[in-house]
């Protein structure tokens, strides 16, 4: 049985090389950036209305422009030659802004940092092409306020015992960044790539997002900034005798914080020492059953200062899914080598189905944060170390335009069989010292380790319009909360969004009211109001 789960890893990686392999014509490899105001969302929904001209997952992000429709929107070409194959565009500039009245609130804003105050985020570039090489060229500016508002280590001062710092020697997550203002400038969602369709190899700094979720997602997001990697993926969906499949795979550095600990705090520093992640992406939709997409992604991250230098080093989402075959591998010796690895890793499947003839569509992910031992511990306890996410939505027809009904939910708190048996936390790990964060955020679900959410979306849309209401709940931290046996710290959201298309301008904006029960897990109540805009202007004529 052992050997058989070796050598079912191996072929599924032969069979992954092989599908990237598979070279075709050259296409361009301009992407739409991840979380780029509301345009994804645009062209999700464009599927549910079956006007899709990608016909793949949404599950593999970025997605390239060259398989979207409507590119005018997003571009604006200076100079082609078809016969030189050769372009060079202008972006759009987006600058986006948001405000938090008393507290820091906010997820999925890529370089954008948690912080009380103003913030601001500044982005324009270019795009050229000769041949299958290709140059995007979009950095962003960030800008925050940072006002001071209440900490851990603010209570700790005041000898008020609260679970907040429990995490604080655990992984690199400032609760502020800095005492001041803050402003940075990164390589945004810049890349260069060499490109035949259907594959692309390139070096990057893009944000990704891997799984059907529309809002968390468990092992990669635009939660944080983009990070310096390494990627070898497929540009367009392969099509073969059993259907077609897309897929990822990645080698990147994750940056520290930087971030100073707290003055006169029991803190620990931060590790200096950057994280080495490496991960894959496969998703599958079956011949026999059309709009059905099926996923599989794996990840893993160790400290650059405990990583070797062999091939499985760098790829380690090739070894054994399974403890019981991983001392047969070669990658360690000894029984229980694996959890002496001094590396963390998250694995998960997915699956997204899509009605055209509804307009619905429903998904699911589920994740472990641990290996299970073998099949049977994984069918006997498949809720140990375990994460989902689950969302619908459906759209609903009016005179000309449509209402969206959607849902979705994500747990990340851990299950019973920790009280029994050890079970990892996610995204926080003994012997990686800064999680699995870049630059002080999360890189999984913005929502943070032990934390869950609900979501409910009610909104008109009609084409880039969309005007809604939408009503979450946050529990956060519930791990940090049961072990320390203090009371749940939930958050309560209504928000209302709008976005609009005009000429050559593309707005989106949500204006968000928070309320806090037992905030920052103290017998207390607290508010926070946040308002969100992001305008993005085309060059286009």
């Amino acid at each position: 049985m052992k050997a058989t789960i070796i050598q079912l890893n191996h072929c599924a990686a032969c069979v992954t090389m092989v599908l990237l392999l598979m070279l075709g014509n050259n296409c361009f490899s301009q992407t739409l950036p991840v979380g780029l105001l509301n345009t994804e969302d645009f062209f999700r929904r464009e599927q549910l209305l079956d006007n899709d001209s990608v016909k793949g997952s949404f599950m593999i992000r970025p997605l390239l422009l060259s398989n979207l429709s409507n590119l005018g929107r997003l571009k604006y070409v200076v100079y082609n030659n078809d016969k030189l194959r050769s372009e060079f565009s202008i972006l759009p500039l987006v600058i986006e802004q948001q405000f938090n009245s008393d507290r820091p609130f906010g997820i999925n804003d890529g370089s954008m940092i948690l912080a009380r105050g103003y913030q601001s985020r500044i982005s324009v570039g270019f795009f050229g092409k000769i041949g299958p090489l290709s140059l995007q060229v979009r950095p962003d500016y960030v800008y925050a306020e940072n006002r001071k508002f209440r900490t851990g280590a603010d209570l700790l001062a005041q000898k008020i015992s609260t679970p907040i710092l429990n995490n604080g020697n655990r992984v690199d997550l400032p609760e502020r960044f800095g005492n001041g203002q803050y402003s940075k400038v990164n390589l945004g969602q810049s890349s260069l790539r060499l490109t035949f369709n259907p594959v692309s190899l390139g070096l990057s700094n893009e944000n990704l997002w891997w799984g059907p979720g529309r809002r968390n997602s468990l092992l990669m997001t635009n939660n944080s900034s983009g990070f310096n990697h390494v990627t070898l993926n497929t540009s367009a969906p392969i099509k073969t005798l059993i259907g077609t499949f897309e897929s990822q795979i990645v080698g990147g550095r994750l940056e520290p914080s930087g971030v100073p600990i707290p003055a006169n705090s029991s803190l620990k520093e931060k590790s200096k020492d950057w994280t080495y992640f490496s991960g894959f992406v496969m998703t599958y939709q079956p011949k026999w059953i059309p709009n059905l997409f099926l996923g599989f992604d794996r990840a893993f991250i160790v400290s650059r200062a405990n990583m070797g230098n062999r091939f499985i080093d760098y790829f380690p989402f090739f070894s054994p899914i399974e403890k019981a075959a991983f001392d047969q591998s070669g990658v360690q010796n000894g029984p229980g080598s694996d959890d002496l690895a001094k590396r963390d890793q998250y694995i998960s499947a997915f699956a997204r189905w899509v009605f055209p003839e509804t307009h619905a569509e429903v998904y699911f992910q589920y994740g472990r944060n641990d290996h299970a031992y073998d099949k049977r511990d994984l069918f006997i306890e498949p809720e140990h170390s375990m994460a989902y996410v689950g969302g619908f939505r459906k759209l609903v027809p009016l005179s000309d335009a449509f209402l969206s009904v959607a849902v979705e939910a994500t747990h990340l708190e851990g299950s019973q069989t920790g009280a029994i048996r050890a079970q990892p936390t996610w995204y926080v790990h003994s012997q990686v010292p800064n999680g699995y964060t870049n630059m002080g955020q999360f890189i999984g679900a913005g929502i943070g380790p032990g934390s869950n959410t609900q979501s409910v979306e009610i909104s008109w849309v009609k084409g880039l319009k969309t005007a809604g209401i939408e009503v979450g709940r946050f529990e956060n931290g519930v791990d940090l909360s049961n072990n320390a046996k203090s009371k749940a710290w939930v958050d309560f959201a209504v928000g209302g969004l709008f976005d609009w298309e005009f000429n050559r301008f593309l707005l989106s904006s949500k204006l968000t009211y928070i309320h806090s029960n037992n905030y920052q897990y103290l017998d207390e109540r607290a508010n926070n109001l946040q308002f969100k805009i992001g305008l993005l202007y085309n060059f286009n004529k």
